[in-house]
């Protein structure tokens, strides 16, 4: 599934992620694995409420570039 990022129906990074789980536009969520349990669970809270999948990928620089970017990046969501 993390193939399925290299997608322009896509938002990056935790603030648009959340945004897009709150709004009813994300299909399926990816948390990078070595993010503070803080921001992981501020994703859990809004998703937790949803019919969304989480996943969850080994580091910030692997999702970063699985999202076609040359930074780290906490999370990302596929949208509808």
């Amino acid at each position: 599934m993390l193939t399925d990022l290299n997608t322009d129906n896509k938002v990056v990074g935790t603030k648009e992620t959340i945004k897009a789980i709150k709004d009813n536009r994300a299909t399926h969520v990816f948390v990078a694995m070595d993010v503070d349990q803080e921001i992981k669970d501020q994703i859990l809270e809004v998703i937790e409420r949803k019919d969304i999948t989480i996943e969850y990928i080994d580091c910030k620089l692997k999702l970063g570039r699985a999202c076609g970017i040359d930074v780290a990046t906490a999370s990302a969501a596929l949208l509808k």
